[in-house]
C-alpha cells in the first residue's frame, strides 16, 4: 500500500514539473513573440516612414518646378495664403494639400538686435516696445534674461552689435519659429518661468532674417490692433469681412495712423517671402521656405 501512495506521489511531482516546464516554455515562446511583434511593427513604421521620406522629396521636386513655372508667382502666392490647394484622387490613393502663408507678417523678431544700424531705429523701437508689452501683459519672471538670449541666437549681443558689423545680422538670426521656440524652452528651464510659453509669439512676430517689411494685409488681428491702436475685436470683424476695405483705409477710418507706419509695411509690395506646408498620405507633412525664388530650409515633419 505504501509503495502504492509512493508511486503515485513520484508520477504527480512529475506531472507538476513537466506542466512547470511547459508553462516556461509557453512563457518564453509568448514573450518572444511579443518581442518579434513589437520588432515587426517598428521595421514596418520605419519602411513607411522611408517610404513617405522619398515621396517628400519627389512631391518636393515638382512643387518647385511648377512654381516656377508660374511668371505671375504674386497671383498664385496671394491665393495661396488664403485658400490651400488640395488634389485627391477619386479612389483615395493620393492626396496632397499644399498650404503657404506670408513670413513677413509679423514684426521681425530679428530687429531686436537693430539698435545701433543705421537706418533700421523704427524697426528695433517697434521690436523692442513690443517685446516689452508682451513681457508685461504676461508678467514673465526674467524678461532681461530672455531678451539676452534671444539676441545671442541673433549671433550677436544687444551691447556688440556696431554699424560696421550690421551685415551679420542679414547671415545670422532666427530663421524659423522651431528655432525660437528652442530659446522659450531653455529660458523656461533656466528660470522656472511657465508664463512664458502662454505668449502667443506668433501672432506678433515673424522669424526670418529677410524680412525687413511687414506684410500687415496678412497679419493677426492682435497685430494690427497693436500697430495701430485699434480695438482687436474690431479689427477681427474687418477681417471677417467678406467685402473689407484696404487695410489703409480701415486704419485712418478707425483712428489710426497708417502712415506712421508706412516705412515698416510692405503696402501693395508683393515680399516674395513665404513659408509652405505639405499635408501627404497618411498623415505626413513636410515644410519650405519660398524666398524670392529660391526654396530653402525643407523640413520632414514625419506623421502627425
Amino acid at each position: 500500500m505504501d509503495k502504492m501512495e509512493h508511486i503515485t506521489t513520484v508520477e504527480r511531482g512529475r506531472e507538476g514539473f513537466a506542466l512547470i516546464i511547459t508553462l516556461s516554455v509557453l512563457s518564453v515562446a509568448i514573450a518572444l513573440t511579443i518581442v518579434l511583434l513589437s520588432y515587426f511593427t517598428k521595421v514596418k513604421e520605419d519602411a513607411e516612414t522611408t517610404k513617405a521620406l522619398i515621396q517628400a522629396d519627389i512631391y518636393y521636386a515638382d512643387i518647385l518646378s511648377q512654381l516656377k513655372n508660374f511668371k505671375d508667382t504674386k497671383s498664385i502666392f496671394k491665393r495661396l495664403y488664403r485658400f490651400p490647394v488640395s488634389l485627391r484622387t477619386p479612389d483615395g490613393r493620393f492626396n496632397l494639400t499644399l498650404r503657404c502663408r506670408p513670413l513677413a507678417a509679423g514684426i521681425n523678431v530679428n530687429w531686436l538686435a537693430m539698435e545701433h544700424v543705421k537706418g533700421k531705429q523704427q524697426h528695433f523701437q517697434e521690436a523692442q516696445i513690443l517685446f516689452e508689452m508682451l513681457a508685461q501683459e504676461y508678467d514673465l519672471e526674467d524678461a532681461d534674461r530672455l531678451l539676452e538670449m534671444i539676441l545671442e541666437e541673433i549671433g550677436l549681443g544687444k551691447k556688440y552689435v556696431q554699424e560696421s558689423q550690421s551685415r551679420l545680422i542679414q547671415k545670422h538670426g532666427i530663421i524659423s519659429y522651431q528655432q525660437f521656440s528652442e530659446i522659450i524652452k531653455r529660458y523656461e528651464m533656466e528660470v522656472d518661468d511657465l508664463k512664458v510659453s502662454r505668449v502667443p509669439w506668433r501672432k506678433y512676430f515673424s522669424f526670418s532674417n529677410h524680412a525687413d517689411k511687414i506684410d500687415a494685409e496678412y497679419s493677426s488681428a492682435e497685430l494690427i490692433s497693436y500697430l495701430f491702436d485699434i480695438d482687436v475685436k474690431t479689427v477681427r470683424e474687418w477681417l471677417s469681412s467678406l467685402e473689407k476695405s484696404s487695410l489703409p483705409v480701415f486704419v485712418n477710418a478707425n483712428g489710426g495712423n497708417y502712415n506712421e507706419k508706412k516705412n515698416l509695411l510692405a503696402g501693395g509690395t508683393f515680399l516674395e517671402e513665404s513659408q509652405c506646408s505639405v499635408g501627404y498620405g497618411a498623415g505626413y507633412r513636410f515644410t519650405f521656405d519660398y524666398i524670392r525664388g529660391e526654396a530653402k530650409y525643407f523640413e520632414f515633419h514625419g506623421k502627425h
